[in-house]
């Protein structure tokens, strides 16, 4: 037995109703029977024009040598590309993504996460401006078809067989990351190739490049040609934390600040404190306007947002300083710590940004990222 929608072949998951077997492992989607046959979905062709895009800037050269190494080797099989934080994964696969529209076939690109779906959908509709790009999330389930399709890995159930290029954006974050059940509906969504974006790999990903699965392109330079910033580490107890904090946010506040932290109840505990210095901003998977809550800090010149992991990926801040508060934490690994300190230095006005460590203890694990960035670095110096 094998679910025609998240591939499960484990025995223990299969029931029998009154219509015969059906998988309870994904049943969360809907229930799918073993016996029904399973047609690719039909969605309507693609307008002439949907593949003209335009970019608000222009490739460098290792962009470029990227995206048209990727345009070549997304026809014949799987992509990963492994770019740092800020490297401009998006614009790289544009020119991919133009490509299979041209030859009429038909495009999805899947992020994990709702609020990064949003807002790459707007970025995409303005790089092509006569597609109809279809955003696809909780609360915007509407318009499911469109020229290309944006959507949070959780909709991909709805689109069996649909697209020729799948565009993975993050497959190494929460939700999708370890979840077999979306891992399955995203490879049935897909009937061509899958291009993935990160700059964090899981061993999965990597091991699929090693036996050959799968080809990577690694880009370790931002646009700018500036290097990523580097956290620098402060260690002591909570009280002096919280002193370092207040200190740092008041001397930063030329600029929009995020501080991350790795739980909601430390965020609410955070967000009180530090309101009764100055105004803040909290955001955690909680958080009922949460969109709202964005936009009006986004609109800040400098304010400041206290965030759970749920904005460690996607959203970009022109100009952010960040600061992890007890980044040795036990809910953080690499992969988040990397992606929180790349939400600075990103943009050409402001690249250099300025990343701060709080732990209550020395970490292995601190150290590692910190290593990693200075390794990433070194790569292009």
């Amino acid at each position: 037995m094998k679910c025609p929608r998240c591939l499960n072949e484990d025995k223990s998951y299969f029931a029998k109703g009154h219509k015969g077997w059906y998988c309870r492992k994904c049943i969360s989607f809907g229930r799918v029977m073993l016996e029904e046959s399973n047609a690719p979905v039909s969605l309507h062709e693609i307008k002439d024009e949907a593949e003209e895009y335009s970019l608000k800037y222009p490739l460098t050269p290792r962009q470029k040598e990227i995206s048209d190494a990727c345009r070549k080797e997304a026809w014949h099989g799987d992509v990963l590309l492994r770019c740092v934080c800020g490297a401009g994964k998006t614009e790289m696969v544009v020119g991919v993504a133009a490509d299979f529209l041209k030859a009429g076939k038909k495009v999805c690109f899947a992020i994990a996460r709702r609020q990064v779906v949003l807002e790459l959908g707007a970025r995409l509709q303005e790089y092509f401006p006569y597609a109809d790009v279809a955003t696809v999330c909780g609360g915007h389930t509407d318009h499911l078809d469109g020229d290309l399709i944006v959507c949070t890995t959780h909709q991909l159930y709805r689109y069996y067989g649909a697209f020729d290029l799948l565009i993975l954006d993050e497959p190494d974050a929460f939700p999708f990351r370890g979840s077999d059940v979306l891992h399955g509906i995203a490879k049935t969504a897909c009937r061509g190739h899958t291009v993935y974006l990160t700059a964090t790999p899981d061993a999965e990903l990597l091991k699929a490049v090693e036996t050959g699965k799968m080809k990577e392109l690694v880009l370790s330079q931002r646009p700018h040609g500036k290097p990523i910033p580097v956290p620098s580490v402060k260690v002591g107890p909570m009280f002096l934390c919280l002193s370092w904090l207040i200190d740092w946010l008041g001397k930063h506040d030329a600029h929009p600040r995020m501080v991350f932290v790795p739980t909601i109840a430390m965020a609410k505990y955070l967000q009180i404190f530090i309101s009764l210095f100055m105004p803040c901003h909290a955001c955690t998977s909680k958080t009922e306007d949460r969109d709202e809550v964005i936009a009006r800090f986004r609109q800040e010149e400098n304010g400041v947002i206290v965030a759970t992991t749920v904005l460690e990926r996607g959203v970009t801040i022109p100009r952010a300083d960040i600061c992890v508060y007890m980044a040795d934490h036990g809910v953080f690994d690499e992969a988040g710590l990397i992606q929180m300190a790349g939400r600075a230095g990103r943009s050409f006005e402001h690249p250099t940004g300025d990343v701060v460590f709080l732990c209550g203890s020395r970490s292995r694990l601190v150290e590692k990222c910190v290593k990693t960035l200075q390794e990433a670095n070194a790569c292009v110096a």
